[in-house]
């Protein structure tokens, strides 16, 4: 007997690029607005958890964007973060994630290229973040 296997394409570098690419600002907004679901869905899945504190760092610099507090950023890196966390909230996944041990590879696929493309980016946040807190804190 012989098996067969469909095929499955996970989203590459293109996919999420052109995602990215076609991000607006209702869409930034729209991720805010779910903040509590995606940051949920993030930390109950096993394959996700790994981005839980991240999920919030990118939470926290986008509604810093948002409010006008952070701005020194380009809008590539706040399109990208938009992108990967609507992703992992869409219902409308390339593998759906109810199907156990893939559903969240497409998930983790599209968070790991974004990630990728603005670490510089999250970490010039941080240290911007830490050093508005001591300002505040003297």
């Amino acid at each position: 007997m012989r098996l067969f296997r469909k095929k499955i394409n996970l989203p590459d570098e293109d996919y999420t690029l052109e995602t990215v690419e076609q991000t607006t600002v209702a869409d930034v907004d729209d991720a805010i607005e779910k903040e509590e679901s995606i940051t949920s869905t993030i930390a109950n899945s096993g394959f996700l958890k790994k981005y839980a504190k991240l999920g919030k760092i990118m939470f926290m610099m986008i509604k810093d964007y948002r409010k006008g507090i952070y701005t020194n950023i380009p809008w590539f890196t706040i399109a990208a973060i938009t992108t990967g966390l609507l992703y992992v909230f869409s219902p409308i996944d390339l593998i759906p994630d109810f199907i156990p041990g893939l559903g969240f590879i497409d998930d983790l696929t599209v968070l790991s290229f974004v990630t990728g493309w603005i670490e510089t980016d999250l970490h010039r946040y941080l240290d911007w973040k830490l050093k508005e807190k001591a300002y505040l804190e003297d």
